[in-house]
């Protein structure tokens, strides 16, 4: 019964990723779209693809953080593992254990930890993350030039500080075993989003995008944040939308838009098919001295 039901959700996800493709590309050009994927420039991809990799790793370095709080000293080298694994798991097969969940089964099962203290380095991580995401969005929204923003930037600069605030409480309060690697480990989330705008920049170079880059930055945090959402399949459908209304509401161009989307994802998926090779061959993981 359970197992028919995840499925169902599985094809419910995957249908509204669909809905959500067609739903954009009647909305936009597919030949001119497909005329800028053609001429985008390998040399910049390539870079772009590097700086992706790169936030993938310390994002890992993240993780192992919150791993090694609940004395599990696993080495970066098998953490590595482990999360390309988990990549591989939430992109390329969405009707199985999705990869936060088998990153948990397995230290669960090789470790005896308790199942709370799992979900929870999981969560803290992955809130960790968005909350650095919603930072810099922030940041980069004090310096759009969009008039409709002008009456809310004071609040931007509040929400950064608050949530900062908030989340350090919430921290200290409720989870006093990872407090330790707070700052640390938001020391990595910032470096994480760093690396991929970095990566959003150099695919702008790559599609000879001229100018408005803070206006693509933003709309990418956003769409960051709403490919989170348990609604489609690897945020495939949900971040081409926000792509592409975000485009209309700054004036920017909409094939152009999607055409950054679709560039990021091929990106994404690029570096998750990596992990296939520890599908067959489960990673050994390792323990360091403490």
């Amino acid at each position: 019964m359970a197992n028919n039901r995840k499925k169902g959700i599985t094809l419910l996800k995957i249908l509204f990723s669909f809905v959500l493709l067609y739903f954009v590309f009647t909305k936009i050009q597919f030949k001119e779209v497909w005329d800028i994927l053609k001429g985008s420039n390998l040399g910049y991809l390539f870079i772009a693809l590097l700086f992706f990799i790169l936030s993938k790793v310390l994002s890992a370095f993240r993780l192992n953080l919150y791993i090694h709080q609940i004395n599990i000293f696993l080495t970066q080298l098998s953490n590595l593992k482990l999360y390309l694994l988990g990549m591989f798991y939430n992109l390329f097969l969405p009707g199985g254990i999705g990869g936060d969940a088998y990153k948990g089964y397995v230290l669960k099962r090789k470790y005896e930890v308790k199942t709370k203290s799992v979900v929870s380095i999981l969560v803290l991580d992955r809130l960790n993350g968005l909350l650095l995401i919603f930072v810099i969005s922030c940041m980069l929204a004090l310096f759009l030039d969009e008039g409709r923003l002008q009456p809310y930037k004071l609040l931007f600069g509040i929400a950064i500080g608050l949530s900062i605030l908030i989340f350090w409480l919430f921290n200290k309060r409720f989870f006093s075993f990872v407090y330790p690697v707070f700052w640390k480990s938001l020391g990595y989330s910032a470096l994480v989003q760093l690396a991929q705008l970095v990566s959003v920049l150099f695919i702008l170079q790559a599609l000879d995008v001229q100018g408005d880059n803070i206006a693509y930055l933003f709309i990418f945090l956003i769409s960051s944040i709403v490919s989170v959402l348990p609604l489609t399949i690897g945020g495939i459908g949900s971040r081409e939308v926000v792509f592409y209304y975000g485009a209309l509401w700054l004036g920017l161009g909409e094939n152009t838009s999607v055409s950054i989307s679709m560039l990021f994802f091929l990106i994404t998926a690029v570096v998750s098919l990596f992990g296939i090779a520890y599908h067959f061959r489960k990673p050994e993981l390792k323990e360091t001295i403490a």
